[in-house]
């Protein structure tokens, strides 16, 4: 659907600290969105030398960026300006299930389960291969 130049309109990271390459797909309360990761990464240096692998924290902020595109994909639907940025309020239940290496290609799935005024809930979903690695349910709300 969408290229890099897309995803650093929506929302305000940058490299590097970007975790989604691209969106995919959008349907009003859900987003697909991909990343791949690069093997040059400095943080593979430390962890884990000889056999590195990516670090969950940095997947789930990838599950978490998407979210904040979701967020920002739904506010221009409903011709809500942006006021403000997105940040994590919330993590609950986060189940790591498979290893992402460096070169891998993943694709996450987030889905709005309600929304309250400013605060969304979530449930993200990491897959390498189609199989899930990494689940997530979270929070976000918008602060100026």
């Amino acid at each position: 659907m969408s290229e890099h130049g897309e995803v650093v309109d929506l929302i305000p990271h940058r490299e590097p600290f970007l975790w989604v390459d691209k969106i995919v797909s959008f349907d009003g309360d859900s987003i697909v969105t991909e990343k791949t990761i690069p093997v040059e990464l400095d943080l593979f240096q430390g962890h884990y030398p000889g056999n590195p692998i990516m670090p969950g924290v940095l997947l789930c902020e990838a599950i978490f960026q998407s979210g904040a595109l979701l967020m920002s994909k739904q506010q221009d639907i409903d011709s809500t300006p942006v006021e403000g940025i997105p940040v994590l309020t919330r993590i609950n239940s986060a189940k790591f299930k498979r290893t992402i290496l460096p070169g891998d290609t993943v694709q996450i799935n987030v889905r709005i389960t309600e929304s309250l005024s400013s605060v969304y809930f979530f449930k993200g979903t990491m897959k390498i291969g189609g199989k899930v690695a990494v689940q997530v349910d979270f929070a976000c709300t918008v602060i100026s």
